[in-house]
């Protein structure tokens, strides 16, 4: 967490195409496990830390696998809108969904929604997404509500502005 802002690599043209296929790469175990559907649109090149962009979208896709609901294939679809000279990203799924009271607790780190037993983790994903889009002088939240699955967005510089 402590190691986003002050080691991360200097920013470059990516492939967020290429970033998504990392990303689900790392995650191709649980993704099979889940018998996850996970898709993209078409996604842009951004000026980015393409490590960082990786781990970013590789929590988001993993949250969206992990948080399922019980019985539904799970479905995550990752997509990109120009807005304004950035791009936003938005990274969907049809999961148990979040109540928007908790929802500015998500972004914090070490804050969780679930006990251990039920879902697994360290609460320390998304405060980590935070600052990666953070260093990217972008900004992420979600909408979501429970049982309807959850969106979250971010915004990232498009290449050249």
């Amino acid at each position: 967490y402590s190691r986003v802002g002050n080691k991360g690599r200097p920013f470059e043209e990516v492939d967020l195409v290429d970033i998504f296929a990392l990303a689900t790469a790392n995650l191709r175990v649980a993704i099979a496990e889940a018998g996850a559907e996970v898709e993209h649109g078409p996604l842009p090149r951004v000026s980015g830390d393409s490590i960082q962009l990786v781990q970013l979208l590789q929590n988001l896709i993993a949250n969206a696998v992990k948080f399922r609901r019980q019985g539904t294939t799970p479905k995550v679809r990752v997509d990109a809108e120009r807005e304004h000279g950035h791009w936003k990203i938005s990274v969907r799924d049809n999961g148990i969904g979040i109540d928007p009271k908790m929802h500015k607790r998500l972004f914090v780190i070490f804050q969780r929604l679930h006990n251990r037993e039920e879902y697994p983790g360290t609460g320390i994903g998304l405060a980590v997404c935070k600052r990666i889009v953070e260093r990217h002088a972008g900004h992420i939240w979600i909408e979501s509500e429970p049982g309807r699955g959850s969106a979250f967005y971010f915004t990232l510089r498009a290449v050249g502005s």
